[in-house]
């Protein structure tokens, strides 16, 4: 009997992607040829393009850690923390140094390699810049790389922080622009990426992803992308979240994105910023261990790890390495500063 051959079984081509052009050369056309190709060819593409810029079975580990919860003036759709919510959370201050400097450590001794730290502030007041450098200096002195994310900076405090040792800066523009209305309305598209521009300008890389499934089309996910590889340099860090659906919130009854489609999402982000460390960050407890195994071979590297997320739940530390046992998957070591 004659044996088939590889192309003459093969019904369409392989998903093609030239060189990865430079930051502000994609168009939404072209991301969307490639979002919408067969999905095997599709990840066959995005693995292709992780392998070429790193250890397919390395995943970096972060921990996060609510510095203060609660009591944000804005109105994100989807967040616990504003207080325009009825969602039961009370609100804290600013949580001591010295607290945040040993849960950094556990941190650490439990694997870690970056420790963010997240703030329910719209942007943070002169009266707190001193204890939030001091942990930024702490943290880092335990040989951790530091990640804040405390609402809008102005430049001064971008350089300040830089100053203090801060590596990581996270700062999140949600969704596409013509969507991004719908979910806010107490800051701009704008302002957002005003603090994108302090933070480069003040040499702290820049961690910045969005949410999906907050009633968007495919196209504001795509949109976001080319948003975000189209920055004068792509974000360092790309935490891509499934939304995480909060009674009390307006997007308590969101319909959920369907798996293949957040998995396009994950292998378009890798292959549109292949440098990056693209996270796979809120939304994992509502994931299969199937669907996170997708998601790593589309090009994640990097996860939250710990029993929260600031105030939402995440898979423990030993569903997360099971799973790593199971898939082959190690823990990627701290670069060189």
């Amino acid at each position: 009997m004659e044996m088939q051959t590889a192309s003459s079984t093969q019904t369409s081509p392989p998903a093609q992607s030239p060189d990865p052009p430079d930051p502000g050369a994609w168009t939404l056309e072209k991301a969307q040829a490639l979002y919408h190709a067969p999905f095997n060819n599709l990840l066959f593409l995005a693995q292709t393009v992780h392998r070429q810029n790193f250890d397919p079975n390395k995943v970096q580990l972060s921990r996060l850690l609510s510095i203060k919860t609660g009591g944000c003036p804005e109105d994100c759709g989807y967040c616990s923390q504003s207080a325009r919510h009825e969602t039961g959370l009370e609100a804290s201050k600013l949580m001591e140094v010295r607290r945040v400097i040993a849960e950094a450590t556990k941190a650490r001794d439990a694997g870690a390699t970056r420790y963010c730290m997240g703030a329910a502030w719209r942007n943070p007041k002169a009266r707190d810049m001193d204890a939030v450098v001091a942990m930024v200096e702490g943290v880092k002195a335990l040989g951790l790389e530091t990640c804040m994310t405390l609402g809008m900076l102005d430049l001064e405090q971008a350089v300040r922080l830089k100053q203090a040792g801060l590596d990581y800066y996270n700062h999140n523009i949600d969704t596409s622009e013509r969507y991004y209305s719908e979910i806010i309305g107490t800051r701009s598209f704008a302002e957002r990426l005003e603090t994108l521009d302090h933070v480069r300008k003040s040499g702290i890389k820049v961690c910045c992803g969005g949410i999906v499934g907050m009633g968007e089309e495919p196209v504001d996910r795509i949109d976001m992308l080319v948003t975000l590889a189209n920055l004068p340099e792509h974000p360092q860090s790309v935490p891509i979240n499934m939304l995480i659906p909060i009674a009390g919130t307006p997007l308590a009854d969101a319909k959920p994105i369907e798996p293949i489609e957040f998995v396009r999402v994950i292998a378009l982000a890798r292959i549109m910023m292949p440098k990056s460390h693209v996270r796979l960050s809120a939304g994992r407890t509502a994931m299969t261990d199937e669907m996170q195994a997708l998601c790593f071979f589309a090009g994640a590297n990097s996860i939250f790890f710990g029993d929260t997320l600031l105030t939402a739940d995440n898979p423990g530390e030993d569903k997360d390495t099971l799973l790593f046992r199971r898939l082959g998957i190690d823990p990627m070591e701290l670069e060189a500063q």
